[in-house]
């Protein structure tokens, strides 16, 4: 008895032929028609159905946009090789991606026939990878298709890189005089119109000096015999050819000893988003705000696994819930969102660039969970395995150097955020006090990277305000 392909859904035939498949088959489908009759030997009798039967079994495998910026991946590893048998679910390949590193894993089961991009080069998104082949019958096949596909991508480049001879354009004048041995309108300017007129010459005898033939002022004059008028003479000259675009100027040479580095995968998406920061018209606002009873909270958290960050990353959550239009976003240039969700993001220095893991709805968790998550997100994002739901979701963006001993700096503001908060170290400054009295406080800088198009300064004033309090009185925090 044979086996029906996994692709087909057992259906009653009627009439009607009816199929269901996977949309995901990626090469042609070869289709067989067969018409079968009933036994009755009454042609009136006869019914007919056909029965398709789909014999292409090879499929592609696609590189995954892992993120919503992602535009290439690079392969890592691969986890299986060339012949290994594959069952649905199983990771197949490693691929980087603009933040992460992460396993794909295979839809359907079959046999990994050919690795299309081996491991080490790149490919852009939805580019085939590699070729799964159903059945051993398939593998030669699907090795084939791949040889070609390898073959046909390299082609391209000697064409381009072949010198193209340089080939002088025609000189005005040339075609010009060819201009009459073609059959087709003769066309003049409206003022040669008016000297045709006037000097009553026939038009089929001027012969026409302007760009594809045009008849000019100067050739009608020419034409009736008379003096070009000093009126027109600017336009009696030649059309100019347009002038070659400048040639770029050569790259500086590189200095003695230096080296091109190739941006990675992760520093070119850092790249983009920041080139894209620039078209985002914002504003910054600084704030200096008293640290000592938080640096107190801190030294009692800190043996519970409590982080500085953690503090910070909540006390903006509750900042944020009394101030929502901080937390909101513009995307199109045309309309907001208001963020039902506070998820702040935590800038990251890794290895190689810079990732924003995401401590979503902050503002609903409690300190101490909150520190467990920034963890977890940490170890991953340092062995590049986030997922991307963990790094771009954010809706707010906060950037910390003071532990670095930087007292104050501007953050850029990340493209679909409305604003970025970066904080300086807390250092003791000399502060009087309502009633004149000078005392030394710890004191540390924030400053708030805006988009302009939705919060304007007093939104970041008043937000700031509600940040400083809860700063300054941290006792909601732990609660």
């Amino acid at each position: 008895m044979a086996t029906l392909s996994p692709f087909l859904s057992k259906t009653p035939l009627s009439n009607t032929p009816t199929i269901s498949f996977s949309s995901s088959i990626s090469t042609p489908l070869k289709w067989k028609s067969i018409t079968s009759f009933s036994p009755s030997g009454s042609s009136s009798s006869r019914s007919r159905r056909r029965i398709f039967i789909v014999q292409s079994k090879i499929r592609e495998i696609f590189m995954p946009a892992l993120s919503s910026t992602m535009t290439e991946g690079k392969i890592v590893s691969w986890i299986k090789s060339e012949g290994d048998v594959l069952s649905k679910g199983e990771s197949v390949v490693v691929v980087e991606s603009d933040k992460a590193d992460m396993d794909v894993e295979t839809f359907y089961d079959g046999i990994l026939a050919a690795i299309v991009v081996p491991e080490g080069e790149s490919a852009p998104v939805g580019a085939a990878i590699g070729i799964l082949a159903e059945t051993e019958a398939e593998v030669a096949q699907a090795k084939a298709k791949a040889a070609s596909a390898g073959a046909a991508a390299p082609a391209s480049h000697p064409v381009a890189s072949t010198p193209v001879p340089a080939v002088s354009p025609p000189e005005p004048k040339k075609v010009a005089e060819s201009a009459p041995s073609v059959a087709r309108k003769t066309v003049a300017t409206p003022y040669a119109k008016k000297l045709l007129k006037q000097h009553k010459v026939d038009i089929n005898s001027v012969v026409g000096t302007g760009p594809f033939g045009r008849i000019t002022p100067e050739d009608v004059e020419k034409a009736a015999g008379i003096a070009p008028s000093k009126s027109v003479a600017p336009s009696a000259a030649p059309a100019a050819l347009p002038k070659p675009a400048p040639a770029a100027a050569p790259a500086a040479p590189l200095l003695p000893g230096s080296t091109v580095v190739p941006f990675t995968t992760m520093q070119a998406a850092v790249s983009k988003n920041m080139i894209e920061s620039l078209s985002v018209p914002t504003f910054r606002v600084g704030y200096p705000i008293i640290t000592d009873a938080l640096d107190a909270l801190y030294e009692k958290v800190k043996p519970k696994g409590v982080t500085m960050t953690a503090l910070l990353a909540k006390a903006a959550a509750m900042a944020l819930v009394q101030h929502p239009v901080v937390n909101a976003s513009c995307k199109d240039g045309k309309s907001f969102t208001n963020n039902a969700n506070i998820n702040i993001a935590v800038a990251v220095a890794i290895n190689g660039g810079l990732i924003t893991p995401v401590l979503q709805d902050a503002d609903k968790l409690d300190l101490y969970l909150l520190s467990e998550k920034w963890k977890e997100l940490v170890e991953k994002a340092r062995s590049k395995q986030l997922q991307p739901h963990e790094y771009n979701s954010g809706t707010f963006t906060l950037s910390n150097l003071g532990m670095f001993g930087v007292d104050r700096f501007d953050a850029i503001l990340p493209p679909g955020q409305g604003a970025i908060m970066a904080v300086g170290a807390s250092k003791p400054t000399v502060a009087a006090d309502a009633d004149g009295f000078f005392s030394v406080k710890s004191k540390m800088l924030v400053n708030v990277t805006a988009d302009h198009r939705i919060i304007y300064g007093a939104d970041l004033a008043t937000f700031l305000q509600t940040f400083s309090k809860i700063v300054e009185n941290p006792e909601s925090l732990t609660l």
